[in-house]
Formats: structure tokens, C-alpha cells, sequence
């Protein structure tokens, strides 16, 4: 299932099933788990470490070392889980000894055509980063959130699960999950109520982060004012438990 145009190298370890296309580069260090598709022009380098299932566009970069000028050539790690799409001209960097030295991201991905993921990014499942998005080092996204075209985050920035990132968006401080926000330094415009109905939330649970919302964004209230009433309503509803956990451990500050 490899191109004869293609290089893999000796040290690489491709699982059962795995295609690699034409002009393709596999290095060392490099794993690659079963029923991967690899198309053409792709370049993988490790240490990286691919589950199973995923395909990987032509021209795309995954696992070269990071354009920090912190990064002394360490061996720093890329590892991709299950059922990722990485599109056409993605790149994907490998992390930094001064974080955990590790890129991480999780199943079920999108990446569409030229999205970028610096240094030490952690991703979690079933995200949605559109055209040109991108994250800086560091930055985190969870579960189900997406990205926009074009949107920005800022190294050590976090995206919660569940939040939907707009078009162009520039996120400087960390986004709550299920929080829908906009604009060249974003702002919140809203509970990712469809996403959340798509996702099997009931109207209960929907309705409570509305509250949730309100308390944060339309009250009139301190940070910490706000805190107290989400305790509340998280008193009922675990998904406003984790709006209130997200908030407690943000170090950039939230979104307001």
C-alpha cells in the first residue's frame, strides 16, 4: 500500500493497511496505526505517534519541529489519535521542553485546508477548526468546540468544549465551554444553543446555561458575583458545573 514514489523510512512503524501516496515522506520515529491514508506530498517526521483511521491531505506538515526560537532541536512529541480529516496545506507542529514537550490531539477532528496548530496545543474530540484558523503554542480547545475561518488563538489561550468561535474572531483570553463569541478581539454573543440541540443537551440543561449566561455576561455582575449564582445553578446541572470548573482554572482570564 506504499507509492513507489514514496519514502518511508526503516525506522518508521506503519500498522496494517496503511496507504501512502506518491511523493510522500514518512521519517523516523514516526508510527502510523492501521487503515491510515496518507495521500501524496504529505511529510510526517517524529517522534510522532498516528492512531488508526485517519487521512492526511496532500501538502500537508505534520510533526516538524516548531517555529519557537526557544526550540533547541529536543526531542519534543506529536501524537494524534483516531478518525482525524487533516486537509490540504495543515501543518501541525511537534512541542516544547518548556511546556510538556508534547502536541496533543484527540479523535475525530477536522481540520480543514491551512490550518495551522503551533507547539504544545492540546485538542480534544470531534473539534471543528475551519479554513486558515489557527491556534498559537500552548493554547488548549476541548470537545466539539469549532473555529471559524480565519479565527486566531493566543498562545496559552483556552477554547472550552461545547463553544463555537466566529469567523475572523481574534481570542485573547479564554473562551467558557457552550459560549458563542465573535469580533477582532472576541466577545460573547450567546449560548451555542443549536450546537447544543444537535448534540442530544435537553431544554433543561440548555435553558439552565442561558441563566448561566445571563449571570455572567448580562447582570451587571462581578466575575465573582457571577461565580456565585453559576454554584447554584450547578446545584442541578453538571454542564454549568463545567462552565463554573473552566472559569476557576482559567490563568488568562475569561472572555467578558
Amino acid at each position: 500500500m506504499i507509492d513507489p514514489q514514496a519514502f518511508v523510512h526503516p525506522e518508521a512503524k506503519l500498522g496494517n493497511n496503511v496507504k501512502v501516496g506518491p511523493w510522500s515522506y514518512i521519517g523516523p520515529g514516526v508510527e502510523i496505526g492501521d487503515d491510515t491514508e496518507i495521500l501524496s506530498h504529505v511529510v510526517v517526521k517524529g517522534p510522532t505517534v498516528i492512531g488508526k483511521r485517519n487521512r492526511i491531505f496532500q501538502f500537508a506538515s505534520v510533526g516538524e519541529e516548531c517555529q519557537d526560537k526557544k526550540y533547541k532541536g529536543e526531542p519534543t512529541r506529536l501524537v494524534i489519535g483516531d478518525d482525524n480529516i487533516i486537509r490540504e496545506s495543515v501543518t501541525i507542529h511537534r512541542g516544547t521542553v518548556q511546556d510538556q514537550g508534547l502536541t496533543s490531539i484527540g479523535n475525530n477532528n477536522l481540520f480543514m485546508a491551512y490550518v495551522h496548530v503551533a507547539h504544545d496545543c492540546v485538542i480534544g474530540n470531534n473539534v471543528i477548526m475551519a479554513n486558515y484558523s489557527a491556534l498559537a503554542g500552548h493554547a488548549h480547545v476541548g470537545d466539539w468546540a469549532i473555529l471559524g475561518g480565519q479565527a486566531g488563538v493566543h498562545q496559552f489561550a483556552k477554547v472550552g468544549a461545547h463553544a463555537f468561535v466566529g469567523a475572523c474572531a481574534l481570542v485573547v483570553q479564554d473562551v467558557p465551554p457552550f459560549v458563542m463569541c465573535a469580533g477582532m478581539r472576541a466577545e460573547p454573543f450567546g449560548i451555542n444553543i443549536e450546537g447544543l440541540k444537535r448534540r442530544g443537551y435537553s431544554k433543561d440543561s440548555i435553558r439552565a446555561l442561558r441563566n448561566a449566561y445571563k449571570a455572567l455576561y448580562r447582570q451587571n455582575l462581578t466575575l465573582e458575583q457571577a461565580k456565585e449564582e453559576l454554584a447554584k445553578l450547578a446545584a442541578d446541572e453538571p454542564a454549568v458545573g463545567e462552565m463554573l470548573s473552566f472559569i476557576d482554572q482559567s490563568e488568562r482570564g475569561i472572555i467578558r
